[in-house]
């Protein structure tokens, strides 16, 4: 097993910040701002999206299915996992390694990391 990694948090903030002001040169639509601060954050229930359904919809449409998903589950389960949230940040789409996710996001209670 590999021994865990120790890294300072003001070294990694300004790895990001350099990450995204080069991937922004490259990607001029997505003129971001550098962030200040980095977000922990993970899916607790997902559900893959197919590469069919995947090729015919915009990210926007994926955004907006999985807003209605948790709008619905927030409404099956009044005081659960997405109550007290607005409609447009209750549903969360992952995308890492080609798959698609939409699901729902950890409470508002993330850690959140300023430098």
């Amino acid at each position: 097993m590999d021994k865990p990694v120790s890294i300072s948090l003001k070294a990694f903030t300004s790895s990001v910040q350099a990450a995204v002001k080069a991937a922004a040169a490259k990607h001029p639509k997505f003129n971001l701002p550098v962030p200040k601060g980095v977000s922990v954050s993970y899916l607790i229930r997902g559900i893959p999206v197919p590469d069919e359904i995947l090729a015919k919809v915009t990210v926007a449409e994926t955004q907006a299915f999985a807003g209605e998903v948790a709008a619905h589950l927030a409404k099956a389960q009044a005081g659960g996992l997405v109550a007290g949230r607005p409609a447009a940040q209750a549903g969360a789409v992952f995308s890492f390694g080609g798959h698609v996710i939409i699901g729902i996001p950890v409470p508002p209670e993330i850690m959140q990391f300023d430098a």
